[in-house]
């Protein structure tokens, strides 16, 4: 009698956890596919941010490959390209993707505001038909080409780009909502600086070009040892980011005047500032400033998550 209750209370509890078990791998099969459908369904908000500063200018920085205003033009149609590619395989009743540009400063010419209106894209499902969809790397083209020629021809494109007082007053209103995957495209040669901002606490600053990074001695091979000791880097904006993803395009460094190291240290005072703002590895990348057709697939990648 005794090894009959045994055997029962043991085969009891073997069903027992054979239930849990069947319970917790329904609750794992749930989660991964609710985490499957919310990626499948995830709508994207896209927004460029434009530097408009002289290193677009074909005279001052000349590059007979291809000018430099050029690349951001092929950039601008890769971004949209791959927004096209994202959206255009969901199902019309999930559309509601965005995708829109901006500048820091607002450029003078009112031109430019214009022809920047013409770049803002809410696809939903009352718009979202393919041929819809598939003008807008069309139009990106054709009017990010416009508004970088009318720029050329603004005097004030020499006073900077005020990026740093975007990621102050705008970013987070401008680039990110809730429930979408937030993604801010940066076109500039990352080095920072804006006439009427350039601030300076301590070893911290609001801007970098390469006379300060000269000036900070940071052009020698022991560079990241003076920035880690002397606490170099960009003034925090003390802003929560962590639910944007950011890709900065067309980085140019310096390789006059001994700046050799320009490049790494350009990436570490940026690296450290996003790190500040809840960004994690993996959710931002710098790139130089390669030919388009270099930067198809590394654009295509990281816009579609792959």
């Amino acid at each position: 009698m005794n090894r009959l209750l045994i055997i029962t209370a043991f085969s009891l509890t073997l069903l027992g956890c054979a239930s849990d078990s069947n319970k917790q791998a329904e609750k794992e099969i749930k989660t991964n596919s609710t985490t499957k459908k919310n990626k499948q369904i995830s709508n994207l908000n896209i927004s460029i941010l434009l530097d408009l500063s002289d290193r677009i200018d074909t005279i001052k920085y000349n590059n007979p490959s291809m000018q430099f205003y050029r690349r951001d033009v092929g950039y601008l149609n890769l971004v949209a390209e791959a927004f096209e590619d994202e959206i255009k395989h969901k199902k019309s009743r999930h559309l509601d993707d965005k995708m829109q540009l901006y500048f820091d400063p607002e450029p003078l010419n009112p031109k430019i505001n214009d022809l920047s209106n013409q770049l803002k894209f809410h696809v939903t499902r009352d718009n979202g038909t393919l041929d819809y969809i598939n003008e807008i790397s069309s139009t990106y083209a054709y009017f990010g080409l416009e508004i970088y020629k009318q720029a050329l021809k603004d005097a004030n494109h020499d006073n900077g780009s005020d990026t740093w007082g975007f990621f102050k007053n705008k970013v987070k209103d401008y680039c990110i909502d809730k429930d979408y995957r937030n993604i801010l495209v940066i076109l500039t040669d990352r080095y920072i600086f804006y006439e009427d901002s350039n601030l300076n606490e301590d070893n911290l600053s609001s801007y970098i070009t390469p006379k300060k990074i000269r000036h900070k001695k940071l052009n020698s091979s022991n560079w990241k040892e003076i920035i880690e000791s002397n606490s170099h880097g960009f003034i925090p904006v003390n802003q929560d980011l962590s639910n944007l993803e950011i890709l900065v395009l067309g980085i140019n460094p310096s390789t006059s005047n001994n700046n050799d190291y320009d490049y790494d240290v350009l990436k570490k005072y940026w690296s450290d500032w996003l790190y500040g703002m809840g960004l994690k590895e993996g959710d931002f990348e710098f790139k130089m400033a390669e030919l388009p057709a270099n930067m198809d697939i590394i654009i295509k990648n990281f816009i579609n998550n792959k």
